[in-house]
């Protein structure tokens, strides 16, 4: 049977002019501008340390693609939106992806779906076919090495904000459980962020509260910090789902300061009464929003179940808006002397706020993309978004300064900076990167890219 394969493909013309396409371009790539990424690895040196933190079993001998190449696929692939390990069965054979994954040999392809697929599913045990496993403490260890590097001198103080989201599962994923909050089966992933670097990234159940675990992961945390910065002052923050006796007297002790929301209560409401009288009387004389703002000593009832081991210093917010109350409460143990109840809650609190949109960019990076069976195959995904997240992070923070994307998202930056269309020329001693020359931003990528070499 003879197969005939058309050349050029016509089209109805633009004026005058006649439209012919044709697949005779070359080796076209869309992501020219991935060597951004490229040179932001080799200034943090973050996915040579990342692939230390795999074991191998396989046989030295008959080992064609190293995990050192098969994360820099997966990790770059998804800061330049490839969320699956479907897409590299076409990227395997992209000479970007090779430069990009180490590969000398440019003509040979990288690891496909299949091999990729066996590195995240890989459990450590002894696996006919898994045979490559992570060690999940030495990636939080990385982490958090990796926020400590990024200050050529230790900071005055650091605030370190926790918040969880949920990952919606679709499948008989292991710890599937259905959470009445968010009306949905998922996993409640754990965020620890210092301003823009992520200092833990963990997987949980839906079937615990948002603090289970975060205990753990704070000390851990704290002890790496102060390691390296002993006098560091260190503030934890987050939501009233944080706000817990146990994590409280931990902070006290090890002289941790801490902000945590504190959930309503009636008791709570009537200790304000005379402060939300007042704000209902503004709001009725002016219309507009008001707050009035005051601070008390408060402790919940010990219980059997628990409650506080003490007093502590709550600020709270009585706000009357939209003709109803909407009273607001913060513990913390910071002191008045420093901390006024008014620029407490609305400077240092509610600027936690901003992690939302921080754990938004991990969502830019697939972090959602849980659909692998187990939960410590999800979790490794999990890692490799974080690390995505820290390439992007750090394409920001060191090329992007003093620029209009200083303080761009994520997503942004892939757009306007790493999606540029290019022709790949490999010769014998170079490869030649065509971008578009009809690129809007060529002075922005210029500044970048000076940025990255200094």
């Amino acid at each position: 049977m003879t197969e005939c394969n058309q050349s050029s493909f016509g089209f109805e013309a633009s004026g005058r002019r006649e439209i012919v396409a044709r697949f005779d371009g070359g080796t076209i790539s869309s992501d020219g501008g991935a060597f951004l990424l490229r040179q932001t690895d080799k200034r943090l040196d973050l996915l040579r340390r990342l692939a230390e933190c795999f074991l191998d079993g396989r046989n030295p001998l008959l080992i064609e693609h190293t995990i050192l190449e098969m994360l820099s696929q997966r990790v770059y692939g998804l800061a330049l939106g490839y969320e699956d390990v479907n897409d590299h069965e076409q990227l395997r054979k992209d000479p970007v992806f090779g430069v990009l994954a180490g590969r000398e040999a440019l003509e040979e392809p990288l690891a496909g779906k299949s091999t990729l697929n066996r590195m995240e599913l890989g459990t450590g045990a002894n696996d006919r076919y898994k045979k490559i496993a992570f060690r999940e403490e030495a990636v939080d260890e990385l982490l958090v090495k990796v926020f400590i590097e990024s200050h050529a001198s230790a900071p005055a103080e650091v605030v370190l904000d926790m918040d969880t989201t949920d990952l919606p599962l679709h499948g008989k994923q292991e710890g599937r459980f259905f959470h009445g909050y968010y009306d949905n089966y998922c996993y409640l992933p754990l965020y620890v962020f210092c301003g823009d670097h992520v200092l833990c990234s963990r997987l949980r159940e839906a079937n615990h509260d948002a603090s289970f675990g975060c205990l753990a992961e704070i000390r851990r945390i704290v002890t790496q910090i102060r390691a390296a910065w002993p006098e560091m002052k260190i503030v934890l923050r987050g939501d009233s789902g944080f706000c817990r006796n146990e994590l409280m007297s931990w902070c006290e002790s090890n002289g941790v300061d801490f902000v945590f929301g504190l959930a309503r209560n009636q008791r709570l409401r009537k200790i304000i009464g005379q402060q939300m009288h007042e704000a209902t009387q503004q709001w009725n004389q002016t219309g507009k929003p008001a707050r009035v703002f005051s601070e008390f000593e408060y402790s919940t009832k010990r219980t059997k179940k628990g409650g506080w081991d003490c007093a502590r210093r709550v600020v709270s917010k009585a706000e009357h808006i939209d003709g109803k109350e909407n009273p607001r409460f913060v513990v913390t143990s910071l002191p008045r002397e420093q901390w006024a109840a008014q620029v407490l809650y609305e400077q240092l609190y509610c600027e936690r706020g901003d992690m939302e949109n921080r754990i938004k960019e991990q969502f830019s990076l697939f972090a959602d993309r849980v659909s692998a069976g187990t939960m410590r195959a999800n979790q490794m995904r999990l890692y490799l978004s974080a690390m995505a997240y820290i390439l992007v992070s750090g394409l920001r923070r060191l090329g992007l300064q003093a620029t209009e994307l200083a303080q761009a998202q994520v997503s942004t930056i892939r757009t306007k900076l790493l999606k540029i269309g290019a022709q790949i020329r490999v010769s014998v001693r170079k490869v030649w990167v065509s971008m578009a020359s009809s690129y809007p931003w060529q002075g922005l990528y210029q500044q970048v890219w000076e940025n990255l070499r200094c």
